[in-house]
């Protein structure tokens, strides 16, 4: 019996180191591919669309320079997604503290996703189920990636990879399938729709808006309009 208990203990052990090890491979997954990731020549696709490939959904994706976006788009992009894009570290503390304050509270909690943990979020992680054990890793992700990678990068790699519809992923097939134009000549308008749809690409169609939509788009229109230092990064 005893012999038992030991051969029990010691393939417990066995499988805890096992386990510690996949983590700490997992873990260096995204250290690694962070780095590979630096050089503008480097393409990444997010988990999205190796789920595509995998599935044989397939989706459209064309890779663009920031340089060759419409300004107005990623300054469109930051006024509704993460006004604090430019300050923060890839975690924006403030809007976080109110999250747990809501939480502490019982009451219901607002979305504090930062650009930089959407971007680790698409390139390293999983959508759902499990969300909270995501944001625990997200978390540190995002604070690691904004410290190697330029704010410019990491907006260039977020505009290469959000969804923007079922199977479409960027903002250069995004803005040819929705309005059939190119990213660099997205109009102020067209920028805004884009920008209020990335919650919700899949309910929301920015070629086809519904009041509300238009609504939110004209508010992100005015204040993309009056962004002076909020995007002073992209510069």
């Amino acid at each position: 019996m005893a012999r038992r208990r030991r051969l029990n203990r010691a393939g417990v052990k066995r499988i805890a180191r096992r386990c510690l090890v996949v983590a700490l491979v997992l873990a260096a997954i995204p250290v690694v591919l962070t780095f590979l990731y630096l050089p503008s020549f480097v393409h990444p696709v997010s988990t999205l669309m190796l789920k595509d490939l995998v599935t044989f959904s397939g989706y459209d994706r064309r890779w663009v320079s920031i340089d060759d976006v419409a300004p107005v788009l990623a300054h469109s992009v930051i006024m509704s997604e993460d006004g604090q894009f430019c300050f923060h570290r890839g975690v924006d503390l403030g809007e976080l503290r109110g999250v747990v304050d809501d939480a502490l509270a019982g009451e219901a909690t607002r979305g504090a996703s930062t650009i930089t943990m959407q971007t680790v979020k698409n390139l390293f992680l999983w959508s759902r189920p499990l969300g909270s054990v995501r944001k625990m890793v997200e978390l540190p992700l995002a604070v690691y990636f904004d410290a190697v990678m330029s704010k410019r990068r990491i907006m260039e790699i977020y505009l290469n990879i959000a969804e923007w519809g079922p199977g479409i992923y960027g903002i250069e097939a995004a803005a040819q399938h929705h309005f059939g134009v190119s990213a660099k000549q997205l109009s102020r308008r067209q920028a805004a729709l884009l920008a209020v749809s990335l919650p919700n690409p899949i309910a929301r169609n920015p070629a086809r808006p519904g009041p509300g939509l238009r609504r939110l788009a004209s508010l992100i229109e005015r204040r993309a309009s009056r962004s002076g230092a909020y995007v002073g990064c992209l510069d």
